[in-house]
């Protein structure tokens, strides 16, 4: 696991898109994306980039159950607003939150994944150290799952809604043994309210009870974090 140590979430995001630049310049052609403030600036740096991924493929972590994809506050809609509207893919793939047999889908998303092995994984990480919206608990060999989201995860997301009972209370999330599969990983952190997670992702022996610790098992993991991040570290 290299850590990277960054001033701030501009820097994180620079740097993580320098990591995607030279892995398309190796070959890479799958894109594991995260949604959320955390991976904003590394869009912003590839939305201003000459990089074309009209022959690449995106595999997004998660979506709301019961929010369609033109929804303001769905995940595709973010990720058309922050990359694919000025930076289209080839395929880009999100959950459908609205399928009407959810479990179809997990299994469904299963296949796009075996089918497009990751050769990247963004990933963000909760102030309870979920990846995804695998929270704590899960197992790590879980595949693509319906996930029932914590009190914290509701209120932390809270912020992009009008009130907290319109938050969803569930999600189609990538499983841990789904992410796992990636080639490369690559999770930023920035904030002191990340410092916590980012402490016990690094330090502590690998745990259910703090789902990223399970990166500390992949044999290619980059951790992006700022000064706050880091300040436990």
């Amino acid at each position: 696991m290299e850590i990277i140590r960054v001033k701030n979430a501009d820097e994180g995001g620079k740097k993580a898109f320098e990591i995607i630049k030279e892995g398309i310049a190796k070959g890479a052609t799958t894109f594991g994306l995260a949604t959320g403030s955390t991976p904003e600036t590394l869009y912003s740096y590839l939305v201003a980039s000459d990089l074309d991924f009209s022959d690449k493929t995106s595999i997004n972590l998660d979506e709301y159950v019961g929010l369609s994809g033109d929804d303001e506050q769905s995940y595709r809609y973010f990720m058309n607003k922050h990359l694919f509207n000025e930076k289209p893919f080839k395929e880009s793939y999100v959950p459908n939150g609205k399928a009407e047999d959810l479990e179809a889908e997990c299994k469904h998303y299963d296949e796009i994944i075996e089918q497009h092995p990751i050769d990247i994984q963004i990933l963000g990480i909760g102030q309870n150290g979920h990846i995804g919206f695998n929270e704590p608990g899960t197992p790590f060999d879980v595949k693509t799952q319906v996930v029932d989201l914590t009190e914290s995860t509701i209120n932390a997301n809270k912020r992009y809604f009008d009130k907290v009972e319109d938050v969803p209370t569930r999600a189609v999330s990538m499983g841990i043994g789904s992410i796992m599969q990636s080639k490369k990983i690559v999770l930023m952190a920035f904030g002191e309210a990340k410092a916590d997670a980012i402490k016990g992702m690094i330090n502590d022996a690998p745990t259910t009870d703090l789902p990223a610790s399970v990166l500390q098992n992949h044999d290619d993991v980059i951790v992006i974090v700022d000064e706050e991040a880091a300040s436990k570290l």
